[in-house]
């Protein structure tokens, strides 16, 4: 196998530029939801902390949200240039399905955002209100039809093939096939973490520098409480999400889980060990007995089918997403704990005062999108050899196009997306690094100034 052929650059390139779009898409998921609540709880209770904190995270969301725009729109090109096979074979159903995205999401999404970001003085607050609620409906419209066509990819129902091409059958079978309830619901949850991380860690970053004022105590608490209430939820989700696979993908299932051999009477779990594809063994493994069937089958002696049960031309390259699997379930393990601690210094009144444990907190503020980014690696290496599973291989995805073309537009991409995206993810940390303002004894029109003309004074500091 060439490691700098045309197929293996294409793909390195594909996974580079949708690594740096999910981060985006999904702070924009978290952030969207998080306003609508800050500013419900400011119509209801008058408080206008709840609506200084919204107009700071507001221009975090904003600048999120144009990032994830423009690098969403780099992947579309990328079917055409360079997996135009896939983009002829399944586009009677990934095209009609990223249609709808664009018709019933984005448009609704980029309809109400003027208004949230620059309304405040041209509608009424309920009429703001109306606006955040239908951008924060948007992201999850958006995340719906996008999920529904990876998970399309990953389970694929529905459909016939007709002329060496995919035709939809029954579009409720293409759109809810059996993976997309727990992709959905597992995507979505992981969104809401990700901003919760963020806003817990700026809030830290703030309270060791002495801050104690409403903005960012309240936003410390929030997100705190959000993760107490979503990390146990999504190990639940992730649970019933890995019984799918083990159902839909098994070979996915045992190269994460490093199996080569089915182990009857019970199956043990590999906590760490290096998967050798050639040799077809785990090496240096750890292991406990019988945890492997009690996670994956939920019975004391279940049977979990090894990899060499597969032929070897089908079986996804364990070595990695061994690693990015653990690397999510760990950090969800320390984001639970996180959770706990939290409330375990609520209840003792030692919330905004325990410096070691903002300390933690905001180190593990990226941990959401590390988690992400890790689940996403897992999710998508484990289809490998398959780019729509069990039908179509990735192999003959590829458009005909030169090893040479593919290393240098990846070489551009990376050029320009740490230039372009770096710059946006420093002013996002600058930003957060000042922190809302809180100027209560102002009145409004001096704390709020209206948004003129140009969308950038959105993004000024006040």
């Amino acid at each position: 196998m060439e490691l700098f052929d045309a197929f293996h650059l294409a793909r390195l390139q594909f996974a580079f530029t949708v690594s740096f779009h999910i981060i985006f898409p999904a702070i924009s998921i978290g952030m969207a939801s998080f306003l609508a609540v800050l500013e419900g709880r400011w119509l209801l209770t008058g408080d206008v902390v709840y609506k200084d904190m919204f107009l700071f995270w507001s221009k975090i969301f904003a600048v999120g949200f144009g990032m994830g725009v423009v690098s969403g729109v780099v992947m579309a090109y990328e079917f055409g240039t360079n997996w135009s096979g896939f983009s002829s074979f399944a586009g009677n159903i990934t095209g009609p399905l990223l249609t709808y995205e664009v018709l019933t999401a984005f448009f609704l999404e980029a309809g109400f955002l003027g208004v949230m970001l620059f309304g405040w003085q041209r509608v009424g607050p309920r009429g703001h209100f109306f606006a955040t609620l239908m951008v924060a409906l948007g992201t999850l419209i958006s995340t719906f039809w996008i999920l529904a066509s990876n998970s399309f990819m990953q389970t694929p129902q529905g459909f016939a093939i007709e002329n060496g091409r995919i035709v939809p059958v029954d579009w409720l079978k293409v759109i809810f096939n059996p993976s997309f309830p727990y992709r959905l619901a597992h995507m979505t949850i992981a969104a809401f973490i990700v901003a919760a991380f963020i806003v817990a860690a700026c809030g830290a970053w703030h309270l060791l520098h002495g801050r104690r004022d409403g903005p960012i105590t309240r936003s410390f608490s929030m997100a705190l409480w959000i993760l107490l209430l979503l990390a146990p939820v999504q190990i639940f989700v992730g649970d019933a999400h890995g019984l799918n696979t083990r159902q839909y993908q098994p070979a996915k299932i045992a190269a994460i889980e490093g199996l080569w051999q089915t182990e009857k009477g019970g199956t043990a779990l590999n906590l760490v060990g290096l998967p050798d594809m050639d040799a077809e063994v785990t090496r240096y493994t750890l292991q406990i007995p019988h945890l492997g069937s009690l996670i994956l089958t939920h019975s004391w002696d279940g049977e979990i089918r090894g990899l060499k049960e597969f032929p070897a031309k089908d079986r996804p390259y364990s070595p990695i997403i061994f690693w990015t699997f653990r690397i999510m379930a760990g950090l969800g393990m320390l984001m639970l704990l996180t959770a706990l601690l939290g409330l375990f210094l609520r209840v003792r009144g030692q919330l905004y005062e325990t410096r070691w444990f903002q300390v933690l907190v905001l180190c593990m503020g990226p941990s959401g999108l590390v988690a992400l980014l890790a689940g996403w690696v897992t999710t998508e290496v484990g289809r490998q050899p398959w780019t729509v599973y069990g039908v179509f291989r990735t192999e003959d995805s590829l458009s005909p196009i030169s090893a040479q073309q593919a290393g240098v537009s990846l070489l551009i991409f990376v050029l320009v997306y740490f230039l372009v995206f770096g710059m946006g993810v420093y002013y996002m940390l600058k930003m957060m690094g000042r922190g809302p303002e809180a100027q209560v004894d102002s009145p409004p029109s001096v704390r709020h100034p209206v948004l003129r003309n140009r969308p950038l004074d959105a993004l000024k500091g006040e």
